[in-house]
């Protein structure tokens, strides 16, 4: 989402909201594996988000957060951002080729709830820059997720997140940011990718329910607005990429709420 001054409220959420968020979470981590088949050289983004749409409404009985939200209201179910867009891409009739970094972004809501998740999917064969930026990006959504438990600062996922892309000469997108979620989409607190004293001032606790979704550049964090008022690209058309999770803070950790079956072994990955 994007960085603006919001209720800073933070909702501490019930067993049965926990509950439903699992869900909620379970449900958008679906989509990710049900679209994987379809993400193919000569498909449309558009027909990706009709698949996805079909499927969180008719299979699953939910519906698409991203679907009328905001202003002006987003015009289709999901976010579909390729190579050199940021996030909120707006899915269209342009066909995927190969060598396409393409993030694909499902928010789902289910009995009040919303589930929040996304994912880089490489279209054939992936480039070599676009592997490695995915990967690194990916480390970089897991390191932060690491730095969840009670007691902890949102600033401690900042920091970790910041050190590791610029390891690796990439550079952390600004403007956007993680965020508290439930039976709203967007809810406090907001959670910095790069560290920042202010999140050094909120302290995690069990029941706080959030994402952390890095957006990860190539080449400079410097972005624009395309005029659809929605889709974000870089600056300097260099790539960027995008992993993202909901996630519970625990009694004694963190529970990954949209984790698929692929992940099982995540940690191994670092």
């Amino acid at each position: 989402m994007a960085k603006t001054q919001r209720d800073q409220t933070i909702t501490i959420k019930t067993a049965d909201e926990i509950a439903k968020m699992r869900v909620a979470g379970k449900l958008a981590a679906d989509v990710l594996d049900m679209i994987a088949e379809h993400v193919k050289p000569g498909v449309t983004t558009d027909e990706l988000d009709k698949i996805c749409h079909d499927y969180i409404v008719n299979v699953q009985q939910a519906i698409p957060a991203p679907l009328n939200y905001g202003t002006p209201p987003f015009p289709k179910s999901i976010c579909t951002s390729l190579n050199h867009v940021v996030c909120h891409g707006i899915p269209g009739d342009k066909k995927l080729k190969n060598g396409d970094a393409l993030n694909i972004d499902i928010t789902v809501i289910k009995d009040g709830y919303h589930g929040d998740t996304s994912k880089m999917f490489h279209v054939g064969e992936p480039t070599i820059a676009g592997k490695r930026l995915s990967h690194v990006t990916q480390q970089c959504m897991y390191l932060g997720i690491l730095q969840v438990r009670p007691g902890a600062t949102f600033g401690e996922i900042g920091k970790v997140i910041q050190k590791h892309a610029h390891a690796y000469n990439y550079s952390v997108v600004e403007e956007f940011c993680g965020h508290g979620i439930g039976s709203r989409f967007h809810e406090a607190p907001q959670i910095l990718h790069y560290y920042s004293k202010d999140s050094d001032k909120i302290i995690m606790e069990a029941g706080m329910i959030f994402t952390i979704e890095p957006m990860i550049n190539q080449g400079k964090r410097h972005l624009k607005i395309l005029p659809d008022q929605w889709t974000a690209v870089t600056k300097d058309h260099k790539l960027s990429a995008q992993w993202e999770h909901t996630v519970l803070v625990t009694e004694d950790g963190f529970e990954i709420l949209t984790l698929r079956a692929e992940e099982a072994n995540w940690r191994a990955s670092l």
